[in-house]
């Protein structure tokens, strides 16, 4: 059985070793990472363009949790596409691999913001999420973990990428990043 003091060191190690790239894939350092991250976030707040988040599972449900609090307490226009009868319906009616794609064609626009959130980096509806948000002009943020190769560590512009191989771990970590890019951003703009 797993301690406590073990689980929480890895979950600290895993935070000390994040890997941050751009999007030429060429690492940067993370607190660089941050603060690109946070320009991002205040270009978009002042050009009234709209931050949207998406995910699958406990990732849906950071998503949404952080839209609204980016909503609410960074006073950023913030979405989380994870509503059930939207999901669901497109889900049904034309693929899962288009449950964030397609919301995406219909709400976004060119300068706007895409925050995904996958644990794998691998799912297809995040990768198809994140195609769509390309080709329509949109900025990508990508939060992965588990292998190191996979697919949407290397196609954000600002890619965030935890080196862990357990869920729990990698949704932790994903929790307090989102957190901590959200409070710092909070800290800068008051």
């Amino acid at each position: 059985m797993i301690e406590f003091n073990a689980y929480f060191d890895s979950i600290s190690a895993a935070l000390k070793n994040l890997i941050t790239t751009d999007f030429q894939g060429q690492s940067m350092d993370s607190e660089a990472g941050f603060a690109k991250w946070c320009r991002m976030t205040r270009n978009a707040k002042e050009s009234n363009h709209t931050v949207y988040m998406v995910g699958n599972g406990a990732s849906a449900m950071m998503a949404s949790h952080m839209a609204a609090d980016a909503t609410k307490n960074g006073k950023i226009r913030c979405l989380a596409f994870n509503d059930p009868a939207l999901m669901t319906a497109v889900s049904n009616d034309t693929s899962y691999d288009e449950c964030f794609a397609m919301p995406l064609r219909r709400f976004a626009n060119a300068g706007d913001t895409l925050i995904t959130i996958s644990s794998s980096g691998n799912s297809p509806n995040i990768i198809k999420a994140i195609k769509t948000a390309k080709d329509m002009g949109l900025f990508v943020i990508t939060l992965s973990g588990m292998k190191g190769d996979n697919r949407s560590r290397k196609m954000g512009d600002l890619n965030l990428y935890v080196p862990a191989d357990t869920y729990g771990v990698v949704e932790s970590s994903h929790q307090i990043i989102l957190h901590y890019w959200l409070d710092r951003f909070i800290e800068e703009t008051q």
